[in-house]
């Protein structure tokens, strides 16, 4: 910006005004603009009383330092305080003193800022990694037992739950997007859904992910709304117009979001996620804004029953979701709760460990994997490998999907109902994901057999079991024909011998079954005789 000063004199007579105290003036044509940004700087939470808020403070940048940050990264910042003065208010009714007079606001002009590279962070995604990183991150990949080693080194404080984790260790690193010759994309980010009893460390493997991925965004379903999850419109208190605000979504937007507590949500918001979990976009037309935003997110969820704990007689009655929401999760995990001794015995001996090792933190106290090793690895697979199907893997994929819409059909035809979770084309994508995450996993340019192997176990044991709940749908894929036959017409004698919410004990039930299995046998050998 160029600034000149006037070259008149003015004499100091009698009735002429004096010289002002500023003699300069903008000369606009010969002014260069720069870049200019405006931010919200809040104390960290870990920083702030018991019972206070956090404070905050408006910063402002110029120049190189604009879009240096983004929301949620932590830093360090250096510039100069200073105030300005508030805008004039509208005067009260039946006054004419302003609101607003002699107010002054705080903020700080910025010459220098530092993004800490640990924590809550998007600095990861683009740093740059020095030759012997990336060779250690290719040594990484070439170990034969990544796929373990990883997933191992997720959450190691949460006993248990190995599939779970290995399902994560999938969601992290997700699949390869496409963009087909007609213009439109599929997504290649892995959605999952943790569905089950209270106190299995849903919770905690989600804000373990949050703190493990490169770009993480931690939210409440009760807490939330749908303009909080997407995008708002508001009015710009400055300029009086209106701007457009992200949400949780469009912050997350090349991560992972986490939304806990998801059947607490409202209908209404669930249905607002809905194009963000396929399509990933977010389309807004409100007070004269139309536009899209990117949502290229993964979506990792956890969510209660609705009796509260999972109940086995209910079946499908503990899912409350609507079938076009659960369509849109690549897997869903029951997380159940089971009573056994010895499970029990080993798991308070690891959560008392893990409480008397809290102040003394042992070298394997994060896993296998340190955790900015974990978070840089992701980023640097994310970034260097795109693996695609192999023609094998992709013959044996389809043979195994029609197994599992046989199935599905035959169950849905023999009990006169639809299933809860269906068997659709987008299962099938989504097992194509997960087999070319596992290879990304590797580095890995095709994703191979053996990936597809694993890739349907994981969805047999996710979502296959959580459609079987209650049921068999979709079981015939994996389950020999004769066990299907014996367990059809087991169901079948329940459901005639007792009426519907009876509660009978399984050992009269066992003594029933028996009697009239040792009935026929002496029955045949009345007729042989």
């Amino acid at each position: 910006m160029k600034i000149v000063t006037e070259t008149k004199h003015f004499v100091e007579q009698a009735g002429r005004p004096k010289c002002p105290v500023d003699p300069f003036f903008i000369v606009p044509d010969k002014c260069k603009c720069v870049d200019y940004q405006t931010l919200k700087l809040q104390e960290s939470p870990d920083a702030v009383p018991n019972g206070e808020m956090p404070r905050h403070m408006q910063l402002f940048v110029d120049r190189y330092l604009v879009e240096r940050v983004v929301p949620g990264n932590r830093i360090t910042v250096m510039g100069i305080y200073s105030i300005k003065k508030v805008s004039q208010g509208k005067a009260k009714k039946g006054t004419h003193e302003k609101t607003s007079v002699g107010i002054r606001r705080p903020y700080l002009r910025v010459v220098g800022i530092q993004v800490e590279t640990e924590g809550h962070s998007r600095v990861s995604v683009g740093e740059a990694l020095s030759p012997e990183e990336e060779e250690a991150m290719q040594q990484l990949a070439r170990q034969p037992d990544i796929y373990n080693i990883f997933s191992n080194s997720i959450a190691p404080s949460i006993f248990g739950s190995t599939d779970i984790k290995r399902a994560i260790a999938c969601l992290l690193f997700g699949g390869s997007r496409k963009r087909l010759p007609d213009g439109l994309t599929r997504r290649g980010d892995i959605n999952l859904l943790l569905l089950g009893d209270p106190g299995t460390a849903k919770s905690q493997l989600l804000k373990f992910v949050e703190k493990v991925a490169p770009i993480g965004v931690y939210t409440s379903g009760k807490g939330s709304s749908a303009a909080g999850l997407t995008a708002s419109v508001v009015r710009d208190p400055a300029t009086r117009g209106y701007i457009m605000e992200g949400g949780a979504m469009v912050l997350a937007d090349g991560g992972v979001v986490c939304i806990d507590e998801f059947d607490k949500m409202r209908e209404d918001d669930r249905v607002a996620i809905h194009e963000a979990m396929e399509q990933q976009t977010i389309s807004i037309a409100k007070a004269g804004i139309t536009t899209t935003l990117n949502s290229r997110c993964s979506v990792l969820a956890a969510a209660n029953s609705v009796f509260g704990r999972w109940d086995e007689t209910k079946g499908g009655e503990n899912i409350t979701f609507m079938p076009t929401i659960l369509s849109r999760f690549d897997m869903i995990f029951i997380v159940k709760d089971h009573h056994d001794v010895t499970k029990d015995e080993r798991m308070a001996k690891h959560v008392m460990k893990v409480h008397l090792n809290a102040q003394q933190p042992d070298d394997d106290s994060e896993g296998e994997l340190p955790l900015a090793i974990m978070k840089k690895y992701i980023a640097y697979c994310k970034r260097k490998c795109g693996p695609r199907l192999s023609e094998e893997a992709a013959s044996k994929l389809k043979n195994r999907y029609v197994m599992m819409r046989n199935g599905a059909r035959q169950h849905e035809h023999e009990t006169q109902r639809k299933t809860t979770i269906p068997i659709t084309v987008r299962q099938l994508e989504a097992i194509i994901r997960i087999s070319e995450s596992l290879a990304k996993m590797s580095l890995s340019p095709f994703a191979t057999e053996v990936h597809v192997d694993e890739a349907l176990r994981l969805f047999q044991v996710s979502t296959l079991e959580a459609a079987m709940s209650g049921s068999l749908s979709g079981a015939e894929g994996f389950t020999p024909e004769n066990d299907q036959e014996i367990v059809r017409k087991i169901e079948k004698q329940l459901k005639n011998r007792f009426p519907i919410g009876s509660q009978v004990s399984e050992q009269r039930i066992v003594q029933d079954f028996v009697k009239q299995v040792s009935v026929l046998v002496v029955y045949c050998c009345n007729v042989d005789w």
